[in-house]
């Protein structure tokens, strides 16, 4: 690991990470009026953000900080490709490819298991079902758009808010932090979907807490943290038709992070050309059906 990727890391166990992002959860969710409006400006010219994009394109019209940082899109910006499965976040390809029996590739040297990732023992069963399968490791910068769609049409059957810490999830993080995924706090949605063919499957995404991400919030739930309550949350929707169609928004970050998408194996296959360091876009081709 390089000197400057250590000195970040080690910054990093050092400081008061659940602190701080309380603290700032608190603060981009509070109308504090010409001290918002100077975060929004400053934080736009210091990460480049198109506001052209957006549905709402003047920084004065958002009254939180979190109110801009979680900004609709204009209708159009993204349209779907004619995919089977589209891309569900604007970010960069962390990783992607096979899981390795049950393991997912986190960075050169590092990965963990899908267990792990989803909540730990009381997951391995329903976590078997991706053996062998397919992931991607999709990475949100300040800069990009915080909605978080879906890959193709899916019913919810249940959700799972894992407690944890809170590191950055940048690059440099994800290379000195072995198991960063599972280690962080996280929301697992599990869905079933169901292929051209009739056949229906598990997927699962991941969204990833990080340093001063102040909560995370699904359509169907509202915001999931906080509260933090130290311990492993579960709702089961299995009696209840939740179904969210492919390109509909299914949450959110209030400050950005990190998406991971789980399939089993025989469902589909990841976009040739979708390696790791690629920006992708919402809506883009994710990948297609398997034969």
């Amino acid at each position: 690991m390089a000197i400057l990727d250590r000195a970040a890391v080690g910054l990093q166990h050092a400081l008061p990470k659940r602190m701080l992002t309380e603290l700032a959860g608190a603060l981009a969710r509070r109308p504090l009026g010409a001290v918002t409006q100077a975060a929004i400006r400053r934080f736009i010219a210091r990460y480049g953000v198109d506001m052209s994009e957006a549905a709402q394109p003047d920084p004065a019209a958002y009254a939180t900080f979190n109110d801009f940082f979680t900004r609709a899109l204009r209708p159009g910006a993204r349209p779907l490709a004619a995919a089977d499965l589209v891309c569900p976040v604007d970010g960069a390809i962390s990783q992607c490819g096979a899981i390795e029996y049950d393991c997912i590739l986190q960075a050169k040297g590092h990965g963990y298991t899908v267990a792990a990732l989803l909540g730990g023992d009381e997951e391995a069963a329903l976590a078997a079902a991706f053996t062998d399968g397919t992931f991607a490791t999709l990475y949100l910068s300040p800069r990009d758009y915080h909605r978080i769609h879906m890959p193709c049409t899916g019913r919810l059957r249940r959700m799972v808010h894992v407690p944890g810490t809170l590191f950055s999830v940048n690059p440099a993080t994800a290379r000195g932090v072995p198991g960063l995924f599972a280690r962080n706090e996280r929301v697992v949605c599990w869905f079933e979907g169901q292929r051209h063919d009739g056949r229906r499957f598990p997927f699962v995404l991941v969204l990833v807490g990080a340093t001063i991400v102040g909560s995370m919030a699904t359509v169907w739930h509202g915001v999931v943290n906080p509260p933090r309550p130290g311990r492993v949350r579960r709702w089961d929707y299995d009696g209840r038709d939740l179904t969210l169609a492919q390109g509909a928004e299914m949450g959110r970050f209030l400050l950005g992070s990190t998406v991971i998408v789980l399939l089993p194996p025989g469902v589909a296959r990841l976009a040739a050309d979708w390696a790791p360091g690629r920006p992708v876009r919402m809506g883009e081709a994710m990948g297609c059906w398997l034969d």
